[in-house]
């Protein structure tokens, strides 16, 4: 029985030296690892890729133009009532922060799920409310579609109601991309502005 023991104990400490390793090797070969907050099933590469869209003047622009530094992707839409918003104003201040008190320019793009009613003027008139350097894009419903698949978001137009006063169901997550790097980090709506540049100015740190 004491042999058992001894065996099982020798087991148990072997399987985690093994454990350990390879969370040390997997934290050392992370470029980003000391900022990272979340995990992503399936790994950060399954997140993000190539979108053609329309901006804010009408012009089509892929990805390689929009994500040219670092980045905060939002999707959701114009009409929204409370939810768009308050994410986009708290990703503007974040932006904000990052710029004036770390010296760090960091472009926020939002991205429309409803392009029915988001045209390029009205997507220019909500993102100049939030920040001059904020991005609109809009598209067809197949470009809009292809762009929320690529990053795993979701969007749902609510049938009900009136036709032309409808709201769209989607997922609320920021995320943040670099042209070298793709997709690095998300950010829920719980974050604040404070604490998403503090932890935005980390990854921008260590990615130059």
């Amino acid at each position: 029985m004491r042999m058992i023991s001894i065996v099982a104990v020798a087991v148990v400490a072997s399987l985690l030296g093994v454990l350990w390793y390879l969370t040390a090797k997997q934290s050392a070969d992370d470029l980003f690892a000391q900022c990272r907050a979340s995990n992503v099933a399936g790994g950060a590469g399954t997140i993000g890729g190539p979108f053609e869209l329309v901006d804010e003047t009408g012009k089509t622009v892929t990805d390689k133009d929009v994500i040219t530094g670092p980045t905060l992707v939002y999707f959701g839409y114009t009409f929204c009532p409370d939810v768009c918003p308050l994410d986009n104003a708290r990703n503007a201040e974040a932006v904000t922060i990052l710029e004036e008190e770390m010296g760090k320019i960091v472009k926020p793009v939002f991205i429309s799920i409803d392009p029915e009613r988001d045209t390029p003027d009205a997507l220019a008139e909500f993102t100049d409310i939030m920040h001059p350097r904020m991005l609109g894009l809009t598209g067809t419903p197949a470009q809009t579609k292809a762009a929320s698949k690529a990053y795993h978001t979701y969007f749902k137009k609510q049938e009900e109601g009136d036709p032309e006063y409808y709201l769209v169901d989607h997922s609320t997550q920021t995320y943040l991309m670099f042209p070298e790097h793709g997709f690095v980090e998300f950010f829920r709506r719980d974050e604040t502005a404070e604490g998403m540049a503090k932890r935005v100015g980390c990854f921008v740190d260590a990615a130059s």
